[in-house]
């Protein structure tokens, strides 16, 4: 979460471009991370919790935090708000929850 709160703070002016759609790509695999490692976290933590709910409560979590930060891109500098942004975060944690089962 670290992480994509100092990138979402970064002035859009700041942020180098290195290869088309780099958005897209960036905030699927970062939101594809957070889910992965957040179901994983709840499994180990929470043992009474089922596959299902694990899963439910991650996508849920990762799309509070894509909506907060895209309120929070709302403040820095030559950024804006994206519904789409927010639409691939939930993507790419969608994937990371069905990574998780897969992968452990």
């Amino acid at each position: 979460m670290g992480v994509i709160f100092y990138a979402g703070s970064i002035p859009g002016k700041d942020v180098p471009s290195l290869f088309p759609y780099q958005d897209i790509v960036f905030h699927f695999a970062i939101y594809l991370l957070l889910a992965f490692f957040f179901a994983r976290a709840l499994s180990r933590t929470n043992t009474g919790l089922s596959l299902a709910k694990i899963m439910i409560f991650t996508v849920v979590f990762a799309v509070f935090c894509g909506i907060s930060d895209e309120f929070h891109q709302a403040f820095a500098p030559n950024r804006s708000v994206s519904g789409f942004d927010v639409f691939i975060d939930s993507l790419g944690a969608l994937f990371g929850c069905l990574l998780f089962p897969w992968l452990s």
